[in-house]
């Protein structure tokens, strides 16, 4: 089992916008804060991860109110927490209005940045969907921004020759496609953070390279409906129960089998939602011995009973 595969499965990672800008100097554009344009993008998410790729010229970008980063073609800048952020030709640089509220029309439509040629930077802006209730502990791991340099030319470029070719000629599976490469971005994307996180950071990424903690967290989302203890999941992972206990809270933030209610929920929250099986068979899978017993674990995570939950993301999905 592929830990964070298995999180980004149960999140519901999904969902692809894509447009593209050309831009001409000077410019400057704000977005809002992506939640107040799901609505209009993709009405069914919960939650909108935000993110550009630079595919011509350069620029800075960031979070608004914070420092800028500059962008080299190849570059992607990521906003998992779907923060405001300002794209510019310099540095805190604004022109015009200035805040882009509405949702462009999907790619392969181009927004115009500038009144005068030649428009020398390009950059694609797309968005994916996640869940972020009841429980991902991915999200709150993720700074406000992320910025990787030098996303390989072949791949970048096959990303982009890729969408182009899906979006325009709307070929039977084109949705199901631009998923996944967004998916596939955004998958490379948390690799290259995680191989470049600094020694002694915390949080859900720390924890899956380190060598206990992340045994463990394997175990955990393997086999979430297992009656684990605490000295059956350090034996398994190769450490002492004190040891596990210490850096898997350290780490995570919380104690192992807390993590682990709170994952049963969470995959219990996917399968009411993507699953006709009923709550009991549903409860029995991710390990609780009644219906009376999973409903109740249920509702103190959620505020909501199993089939008012079901219910309520039926009709956003």
């Amino acid at each position: 089992m592929d830990a964070l595969s298995d999180l980004l499965r149960v999140v519901r990672l999904d969902g692809a916008f894509f447009y593209t800008v050309e831009a001409a100097e000077p410019w400057g554009v704000e977005s809002v804060a992506a939640p107040e344009l799901a609505p209009r993008i993709l009405p069914g998410a919960e939650h909108l991860i935000s993110y550009h790729i630079l595919t011509r010229g350069r620029c800075y970008g960031g979070v608004i109110g914070e420092e800028q980063v500059e962008l080299a073609p190849g570059d992607v800048i990521v906003f998992p927490h779907g923060d405001a952020n300002l794209m510019s030709s310099g540095r805190g640089v604004r022109i015009g209005p200035g805040v882009n509220t509405s949702a462009p029309a999907r790619y392969p439509e181009t927004v115009f940045l500038g009144e005068q040629e030649p428009r020398v930077t390009s950059f694609v802006c797309g968005f994916l969907g996640c869940d972020r209730r009841p429980f991902n502990p991915l999200l709150a791991a993720l700074p406000r921004l992320m910025h990787v340099r030098g996303m390989s030319e072949g791949w970048l470029g096959g990303f982009i020759r890729q969408l182009t070719e899906e979006s325009r000629l709307g070929r039977a599976g084109a949705e199901s496609v631009l998923t996944k490469l967004a998916e596939l971005m955004f998958i490379e994307v948390l690799r290259r953070y995680l191989e470049h996180l600094p020694a002694g950071r915390t949080g859900w990424l720390a924890g899956l390279r380190d060598e206990v903690v992340g045994r463990a967290l394997t175990l955990l989302h393997g086999q979430p409906g297992h009656p684990w203890t605490l000295e059956e999941l350090a034996r398994k992972a190769a450490s002492s129960r004190s040891n596990l206990a210490k850096r898997f809270g350290e780490l995570v933030g919380q104690p192992p089998m807390q993590y682990l209610a709170r994952w049963r929920i969470q995959v219990a929250a996917n399968l009411l939602a993507q699953s006709g099986a009923k709550v009991s068979t549903i409860g029995s899978e991710v390990g609780y011995d009644s219906e009376a017993a999973f409903s109740r674990a249920f509702k103190k995570e959620t505020g909501l009973a199993p089939g008012a939950w079901r219910g309520s993301r039926r009709t956003v999905r």
